[in-house]
């Protein structure tokens, strides 16, 4: 990476769905290969700064998803329940695809479980990878599941996505939405959140109910952190997190990480490629105001959203910092939100 970039530790990409959803198909790639299309590759990540982040094990409600045609959010087929034993299955391949690219890359890419292991990988020059499961689907009721997962490297884990399953309920795609859209956890998703506590994996908001989140946040004791989640006082988007819940946060020391998908930035929840980054400043700003400076992060849904164009792809990562900087934030304050705070809370959950 080059010395004169700030490195970017961001909290949520579906790279390896990705990847996967592209096996087989005309639009394979190779994660070590630039390429002309989707967000992340190692070449254009290693341009951008990008020193790693929570790469999301997520299944699809359709498993055999076409990616030459748009995503549809409408559309409920793409919001149907997934059965466990095929969300694990389809969990198990991503799980090994990431194995693959670090056996691969030959000291480029690093899984990482701990934090000196992403400082090493930072200091190495080798994107650190944390594996990380979005929706709980893969895993069962008696928790099998993840005690496996967790020694094959997992270390993150959102219950649910926007969907329900056996654990809770997840918020729709909906703006102008409250995130009050439904009920909390189920026992066996408070269960899981006691589970995950005692293995210290970290717990992701993100996608939860409002009722989900008070949930989560009665049960568990470490810091509450959503991902990939934007102010609603911006945004007034389901996916988006009140002031209410934003104070909780840092009264638990927790994190939110900015997301970059345009219809969770807009105040009109509208999907353009045109949104300016002032925006995200916008949304930085006040996310700032309620969690302090050392709550705010990334986290950017590359290759699992639709990004400003200002911004592109994760080469387009130093373009956002130019924003912070133009805003007025010093270097220090760029620093936590690029990088810093996300180790920071990553070390007070797995301690």
């Amino acid at each position: 990476m080059r010395p004169d970039l700030v490195p970017v530790f961001d909290g949520h990409n579906d790279t390896l769905l990705k990847l996967e959803l592209g096996a087989g198909t005309a639009r394979e790639r190779s994660f070590l290969a630039r390429a002309d299309r989707d967000h992340i590759d190692l070449p254009r990540a290693r341009e951008g700064g990008f020193a790693g982040g929570l790469f999301a094990m997520y299944v699809p409600s359709r498993t055999g998803l076409d990616l030459t045609v748009r995503y549809n959010p409408s559309d409920p087929a793409n919001f149907a329940p997934v059965a466990q034993d095929v969300a694990l299955g389809f969990t198990l391949r991503m799980a090994a695809r990431a194995r693959r690219i670090e056996r691969e890359a030959e000291g480029a890419v690093a899984i990482c479980t701990d934090v000196p292991g992403i400082r090493k990988a930072m200091a190495d020059d080798a994107l650190a990878m944390v594996l990380h499961i979005e929706g709980a689907e893969a895993i069962d009721p008696d928790f099998c599941a993840l005690e496996v997962l967790h020694s094959a490297g997992l270390r993150s884990l959102g219950p649910v996505w926007s969907r329900p399953n056996v654990f809770g309920d997840g918020v729709p795609m909906a703006c102008p939405s409250s995130p009050d859209t439904g009920p909390g956890l189920s026992d066996t998703g408070k269960a899981l959140i006691r589970a995950c506590n005692e293995l210290r994996v970290m717990i992701d908001l993100s996608h939860l109910t409002e009722k989900g989140f008070w949930d989560v946040a009665e049960i568990s004791d470490r810091p509450l952190v959503a991902s990939h989640s934007n102010a609603h006082a911006v945004c007034p988007s389901s996916r988006n997190l009140t002031d209410r819940q934003l104070d909780a946060m840092a009264e638990s020391k927790g994190l939110a990480g900015l997301n970059f998908h345009v219809a969770f930035l807009r105040p009109d929840g509208a999907h353009k490629g045109d949104t300016p980054l002032e925006i995200m400043v916008r949304h930085t700003d006040h996310m700032l105001s309620r969690l302090g400076e050392d709550g705010v992060a990334l986290g950017s849904d590359f290759d699992g959203c639709f990004v400003p164009r200002a911004i592109g792809d994760v080469a387009g990562l130093p373009r956002l910092i130019e924003a912070f900087r133009s805003a007025g934030y010093g270097e220090e304050l760029i620093e936590k939100i690029a990088w810093r705070n996300w180790l920071s809370v990553l070390e007070r959950t797995w301690a």
